[in-house]
């Protein structure tokens, strides 16, 4: 695995997420519980940046037109989207969050 620094542990309180971009992916961070996630960033619908969206539990829901994606896990579980978003493994070192992209 080759993991990458992405953030700080500081930038996403639990319950937060945070869109970022890596080697040309966008990417949402979130924080789920004081458990990192990352999958991808912008809607397999039509493209929709899902940071600025809402996140719900563990859902976080397209501000366009109300995909909804599982952060933890990528799945997509609900509206017009009919593909998963790509999940990241994560790991934190101190306080940098790093993900293997």
């Amino acid at each position: 695995m080759s993991f990458i620094d992405v953030a700080k542990t500081d930038d996403i309180p639990a319950g937060q997420m945070k869109g970022v971009n890596k080697n040309g992916k966008d990417i949402l961070l979130t924080n789920i519980g004081g458990k990192y996630y990352a999958i991808g960033g912008k809607c397999t619908h039509v493209g929709g940046d899902l940071s600025k969206g809402k996140l719900n539990g563990n859902i976080v829901t397209c501000p366009r037109h109300g995909s909804k994606f599982d952060v933890t896990t990528g799945q997509q579980i609900g509206g017009p989207a009919k593909q998963n978003e790509p999940a990241y493994a994560v790991k934190t070192e101190g306080n940098i969050i790093k993900i293997d992209i």
